[in-house]
């Protein structure tokens, strides 16, 4: 059944076939950053403490995001690599373990957490002012953790079939969802009690408990989800063909929280105020990404599935097309940021403070975005071809080895500003690396 519904990345103009499956990717991940935007937005109306203790809960929600994202990549690959050598029943065999697999994490990570919740945010410099928020906020929050990772590997199963436009109506409806609840559980309107901060987190738990649902029936639906029941040593099989690529690329996109988690601990230096100006520009950040993001979702199944049908030189003109689109893409939001971040910023906040940092990082840090972008669908590429460790080296690299010294330069030389512009450096050189070795992969 899955040849059925499979869409084939091997055939037709590859800039054309790129951008077809990435446009209804933009629009899903619009609607998604839409929500965090949102989200933002409704908790800044209760004031600048509920910002910062939100802020503060982002690199966190972002490990488990990338952990999510690690186990779909894994899947995807496998998938996509299999349905591009013919073997569709293999291809089922995975996803549907890969759903049981993703639960189990989820149940797991949620549990470590709730009982961690005060070492952890301690540990990134909140205050104890803040924690009492923070923890009202995550509480709630870690319970909705198996709707947060399953649904993400739902629809990377989904996406790895070529069937991106429905992980797009997935997305976009329960974006939609948790937009309409937020303000409804936040501030209590239309009879609901007045939750406020756990308000935000309530309204995200009851929309990944749906999304959760929809996402499995959409897969039981269209063929690509199986009997979970199977003889151990095969499950085993699955879930060891998944960890292939799966454990290293969720340790690739863990490194991104973990850096943001870094920046959030040294702006923590200059109060609750700085953070909250972090906070918000990094949610902009993520809604002038959508591209990058949606790029890169596609990539990974696209490299697997041409790789699995032995066509290489459709894999050297995708470098190429993905090179072009980011750096062009790239250029351009950083004169639109340049122009326009303080009055996008004053939408969040009014605060001086908040606004002052919010711009300093929007005037900065966009001028890497292209590179940025570019390291995303050069780890996406390594992943779809079952090369995961090049993507890791890198991406680690980028933080540890490249970053971490540019930003504590930064920050001796220019206060604040210098940590943003050690990002941005690192953003770039990364991104000069990363593509000579994808090159000579090729």
């Amino acid at each position: 059944m899955v040849s059925k519904h499979q869409i084939a990345f091997t055939e037709g103009p590859v800039a054309r076939q790129l951008s077809a499956l990435t446009l209804p990717m933009v629009w899903a991940i619009l609607a998604l950053m839409s929500f965090n935007a949102a989200d933002t937005f409704f908790v800044a109306q209760l004031g600048d403490e509920p910002l910062a203790a939100m802020s503060f809960t982002f690199p966190v929600a972002m490990v488990l995001t990338s952990v999510a994202i690690g186990l779909g990549a894994g899947m995807s690959s496998g998938i996509a690599r299999a349905l591009g050598s013919g073997e569709s029943t293999q291809a089922c065999r995975l996803a549907t373990d890969g759903v049981s697999l993703s639960l189990l994490i989820s149940v797991f990570i949620a549990v470590l957490g709730w009982f961690s919740i005060e070492w952890i945010f301690s540990l990134l410099g909140a205050g104890k002012e803040l924690l009492p928020l923070i923890r009202e906020y995550m509480e709630i929050w870690y319970l909705g953790a198996p709707g947060l990772i399953a649904p993400i590997v739902c629809t990377a199963t989904l996406r790895a079939n070529g069937l991106s436009r429905l992980q797009s109506y997935i997305m976009i409806g329960s974006s939609l969802a948790n937009i309409l609840l937020d303000p409804i559980l936040i501030f209590g309107l239309l009879g609901a009690p007045r939750l406020e901060l756990a308000g935000a987190a309530l309204a995200t738990v009851i929309v990944r408990a749906f999304t959760l649902l929809v996402s499995l029936w959409i897969m039981r639906r269209v063929g690509i989800l199986g009997n979970p029941f199977n003889r151990c040593d095969l499950v085993w099989q699955s879930w060891k063909a998944i960890f292939h690529v799966g454990v290293p690329a969720t340790a690739t996109n863990v490194i991104i929280p973990l850096s943001s988690a870094i920046v959030v601990a040294l702006v923590a230096q200059y109060g609750s105020s700085a953070v909250a100006g972090y906070g918000v520009a990094s949610r902009i950040e993520m809604l002038a990404l959508i591209c990058f993001y949606a790029l890169s979702s596609i990539v990974g199944p696209f490299f697997g599935q041409n790789q699995g049908a032995n066509k290489i030189d459709r894999l050297d003109e995708a470098a190429r097309v993905i090179l072009l689109f980011c750096l062009s893409w790239g250029l351009f939001l950083a004169l639109v940021l340049w122009l326009f971040s303080r009055s996008i910023v004053e939408q969040f906040s009014q605060s001086a403070e908040i606004i002052q940092v919010a711009v300093t990082y929007l005037s900065i840090v966009p001028l890497s975005y292209g590179a940025y972008g570019l390291v995303m669908s050069i780890n996406a590429a390594f992943n779809g071809l079952a090369k995961p460790m090049p993507g890791l080296l890198i991406s680690t690299s980028r933080v540890l080895i490249i970053y971490l010294p540019l930003a504590f330069l930064g920050q001796w030389l220019w206060e604040l500003p210098g940590l943003f512009v050690g990002a941005a450096l690192a953003n770039l050189i990364s991104a000069g690396w990363g593509y000579q070795w994808l090159k000579r992969y090729l």
